[in-house]
């Protein structure tokens, strides 16, 4: 069984595919964004839903790597690189090719993260 409390040594995490860094980015990014919302948002579930996924998007990934890309150190920007680049088993449905790809690199740097117990790295990232 996983322990939220214990994490992996960052050459354990680098092992890690980065498309697997990528499935556990994913679910770190969608928590992150949907505790913003239930922190700032008195609204129905369905309307937190539509205001999550918009951000969750690949295109609302995308757009917020402007910003943070130039402040990856050169070990993250390594893994979005990565990320970027790995061989995908999907396709985005609602993304351009290259916007799919950009938000895989993100979420790879985001599950790296993660996995290292790095969790200050992130909310610095993300802006808290």
């Amino acid at each position: 069984m996983f322990n939220l409390e214990k994490t992996m040594t960052e050459q354990q995490t680098r092992q890690l595919s980065p498309v697997t860094l990528a499935f556990v980015g994913d679910a770190v990014y969608s928590l992150y964004i949907r505790g913003q919302l239930a922190a700032v948002c008195d609204r129905k579930p369905s309307e937190l839903q539509k205001l999550a996924s918009a951000q969750v998007s690949a295109h609302g990934q995308s757009e917020l790597l402007k910003e943070l890309e130039a402040r990856f150190t050169e070990d993250e920007r390594e893994i979005f690189l990565r990320g970027r680049n790995a061989k995908k088993a999907t396709k985005s449905k609602n993304a351009e090719v290259a916007e799919y790809n950009r938000s895989t690199g993100f979420e790879a740097v985001l599950g790296y993260l993660w996995l290292s117990g790095q969790i200050q790295r992130i909310c610095q990232l993300l802006g808290e």
